[in-house]
């Protein structure tokens, strides 16, 4: 279901400072993590069947959902990804993180405080053994070094393409950077991300939209092992998966909350309402 792209500069500015409110119920945010454990979530780890959740990597302790590697002798390109058991097409997603340890042994040097949100990813039933990463568009998350500027809330397209302007060309590269500032430490970071089925994704930092993005779809490569029957080149993404990653770097979440959209699509009156509400710090 697409949405005007019309509204893409008003989604933007609506969003900004939607933090630091109240009133869950009366906009009907929805807590994808429970705070007490996995229900509703589904483990996938490359060279592991879907399911399993190999050497507990992704866990619930003190409240947070958190990625640990204390069970592995070697990372050994063993990604992971924790998958939310119901898609969404229209929605802004907040999640809550921090990056905290050390990186597992044999982690990538490119997956040092690394990690993501995907967004519109395939189902995890459909993901081979062996595949690394859902075909999905990727929020990356990622933690500075205390010295060096490193952007996060950038966009990777495992399997994905997208335009960079509403009537722009297949824009291919794997990865591109935001223009957020950078976070150093172990402290939390809010980041949201506003997806309008496959019209427009905005990547929201702290209140601040960093990235924007149209037509996200299927295409391009940076996954490997995947059924070439799901790979369906050119397919626009207008609903999908959303899941966590777990890349080699712990990680801890102690929020992942969704307002869904979709109710409001069919009605510009009331996504309006809505984004007002959000524009003045409505939840």
């Amino acid at each position: 279901m697409k949405a005007p792209l019309i509204l893409a500069a008003a989604l933007a500015s609506a969003v900004t400072a939607c933090t630091g409110a109240n009133d869950h119920d009366e906009l009907k945010w929805i807590q994808l993590f429970n705070g007490k454990d996995l229900t509703d979530w589904t483990v996938k780890i490359a060279k592991h069947e879907v399911g399993e959740n190999y050497a507990n990597t992704f866990r619930v302790e003190d409240g947070m959902l958190k990625v640990r590697y204390d069970g592995y002798t070697d990372f050994d390109f063993q990604y992971g990804h924790i998958h939310y058991n119901t898609p969404y097409s229209a929605y802004l997603l907040r999640v809550e993180y921090r990056f905290t340890g050390e990186q597992a042994p044999g982690g990538e040097g490119w997956a040092w405080r690394n990690s993501g949100a995907m967004l519109h990813g395939q189902d995890p039933q459909t993901m081979l053994k062996d595949q690394d990463f859902p075909i999905s568009i990727e929020g990356q998350l990622l933690g500075g070094d205390g010295t060096n500027e490193r952007t996060t809330s950038n966009l990777c397209t495992p399997g994905t393409n997208v335009l960079m302007k509403v009537d722009g060309e297949l824009f291919t590269p794997h990865c591109t950077n935001s223009s957020s500032k950078t976070y150093h430490g172990d402290q939390w970071v809010t980041a949201e991300f506003l997806v309008l089925a496959d019209s427009v994704v905005h990547h929201i930092l702290e209140g601040d939209t960093v990235l924007t993005y149209y037509k996200p779809q299927i295409g391009g490569g940076s996954v490997s092992n995947y059924d070439p029957a799901v790979k369906e080149d050119g397919k626009l993404l207008s609903s999908g998966y959303i899941s966590l990653q777990s890349e080699s770097h712990p990680i801890d979440f102690r929020k992942v909350e969704l307002l869904d959209l979709e109710p409001y699509m069919q009605d510009k009156a009331k996504l309006q309402q809505v984004l007002q509400r959000l524009r003045k710090g409505a939840r």
